[in-house]
């Protein structure tokens, strides 16, 4: 089975493709963070990038009002992990270079109660990876993964990001699961991330970490349908690709003119 773009289980299908301002909401759960380790060559980049009339790769120049989200980096993403997203630990070290340069930093933490709903095991006779019928549509089931308290829901030993401003938990409602930094996976219930960046005044994102065809995906067209600027730092995410899901990602960006680019080009 192939997911076709913009419809993987868990998450419903957009309305659309414009931006959509909402009300300000409180934030969810807040905390700070330090944590960073090693790298590897850039993967390929696909998506939609900024070239100049000789071909080559447009720099992107890092202003005052830019974040650098970081999504996910924890230990059961990395190899070893519940849910380890393959070569999840290679993100670690580039994401700690890129963080040095940004003056704002966002990091997310997946931060599920035990017995989730998108947990196999809340559900007698089904498999990870299996799906279900949930009231917000299909759901993925995974799993159990970065549960509250524990090793797998740390953030990888690597991560060194003291200069973070804002841990964002998110997937801590025990009946809905979270795949974005922005929304629930019932499209309708806010993180509190998007009043947040507007407060601030922080108007263009750039998004690193894991993995690229799940949360790193929905974050990226939550944040463009808020309105925001939105960068995605290709060669520092990486994959699970569950059947197709890495190239239809890539598709819907494209589709979305949210621009994919090296963490090279990030000037």
């Amino acid at each position: 089975m192939r997911f076709a773009a913009g419809s993987l289980p868990g998450v419903p299908r957009r309305r659309d493709v414009l931006p959509v301002r909402r009300p300000l909401r409180r934030l969810t759960q807040l905390t700070m963070l330090f944590a960073t380790a090693d790298e590897r060559s850039g993967a390929p980049i696909a998506c939609t990038t900024s070239r100049t009339a000789a071909g080559a790769t447009m720099p992107t120049a890092i202003a005052d009002s830019d974040v650098l989200l970081v999504v996910d980096v924890q230990n059961d993403f990395c190899p070893g992990g519940k849910l380890a997203v393959p070569h999840g630990d290679e993100v670690v070290a580039p994401i700690n270079r890129l963080a040095g340069r940004f003056r704002h930093v966002v990091l997310t933490q997946d931060w599920h109660p035990p017995g989730h709903r998108s947990f196999a095991s809340s559900h007698p006779g089904k498999r990870p990876f299996e799906t279900v019928a949930v009231d917000y549509g299909q759901q993925i089931l995974w799993p159990d993964h970065c549960v509250q308290g524990t090793t797998g829901a740390e953030f990888h030993e690597g991560l060194q990001v003291p200069n973070a401003e804002l841990v964002l938990r998110k997937g801590f409602r025990p009946t809905i699961d979270s795949y974005s930094a922005l929304y629930e996976n019932d499209r309708e219930t806010p993180t509190g991330l998007a009043g947040y960046l507007r407060e601030r005044g922080l108007r263009r994102i750039f998004i690193a970490g894991l993995a690229f065809d799940f949360c790193v995906r929905y974050s990226a067209e939550d944040a463009h349908r808020e309105g925001l600027d939105v960068v995605v730092i290709d060669d520092a995410c990486r994959s699970i690709d569950v059947d197709g899901s890495m190239a239809a990602t890539r598709q819907v960006l494209a589709t979305l003119g949210i621009r994919c680019i090296s963490r090279a080009a990030v000037a």
